[in-house]
């Protein structure tokens, strides 16, 4: 579908590695999710030995291999797009149908250049329900004062995601918090309300999820204190 004034082309960035377990239901929910809209599905890889490249390549001609670093495969991924928005999401996540018109509509303000939205668990269990329920009350709370966002759903003005040079390519993690920070000061980071998206478990049931939320209050804390986390690198779980 042609993009237009009402309809502009979203473009959805998507890094992997091993995501092949992922891919093809992520591909086929974007397409049923965003079935009115001009999207375009750019996806980076960073080295799978598995089959997620052969298998993006059923759902689109833009796959590309580089090296790892999420964020330096989101920076390529965004060189390589042509949509006037940037929707940075990871390969397990689910989108709603619906979610490019509301996504359309919040960008309509000329003011905002970036989004995230509720982040839910995909299939959760009682602990996981009652801890993300409250981690949204809390960001959706935050967000009135001070902007975060989460990799799993980042959407970015084009021209203002380039004005302040993408992804700090430097950072192992927490890299989408400092585009959200840095993003806040060149127009408004908004938090969409009405909109969830579903991430499914799989780091959270391997590693525990009092040890994922010790980790990112950590790296949170010491990125805040000293713009650097602890973390040396966000180790894939699959």
């Amino acid at each position: 579908m042609p993009k237009s004034p009402e309809k502009p082309m979203i473009s959805i960035i998507i890094p992997t590695f091993q995501e092949g377990e992922y891919i093809t239901n992520t591909m086929l929910n974007l397409r049923k999710a965003a079935k009115d809209f001009p999207i375009e599905i750019i996806v980076v890889d960073g080295g799978s030995v598995d089959d997620t490249v052969e298998k993006a390549k059923n759902f689109t001609n833009k796959v590309y291999r580089i090296g790892r670093g999420i964020a330096k495969a989101r920076n390529f991924g965004a060189k390589h797009s042509n949509g006037d928005i940037l929707l940075f999401m990871d390969a397990d996540v689910t989108l709603p149908n619906g979610f490019a018109e509301k996504l359309v509509e919040t960008f309509r303000n000329p003011e905002v250049v970036g989004a995230t939205c509720n982040i839910m668990p995909l299939k959760p269990n009682f602990s996981e329900k009652i801890f993300f329920s409250f981690y949204n009350g809390l960001l959706r709370f935050i967000s009135r004062f001070k902007p975060h966002s989460r990799g799993e759903f980042l959407a970015v003005r084009k021209s203002a995601f380039f004005a302040i040079n993408g992804f700090n390519e430097n950072l192992p993690c927490i890299e989408d918090h400092d585009l959200a920070m840095r993003l806040s000061k060149v127009g408004k980071f908004v938090y969409i309300k009405d909109l969830t998206v579903f991430e499914s478990m799989r780091r959270f049931r391997k590693l525990g999820l009092p040890r994922v939320i010790y980790t990112w209050f950590i790296d949170y804390l010491f990125y805040t204190i000293r713009k650097k986390p602890v973390s040396k690198e966000w180790k894939a779980v699959r």
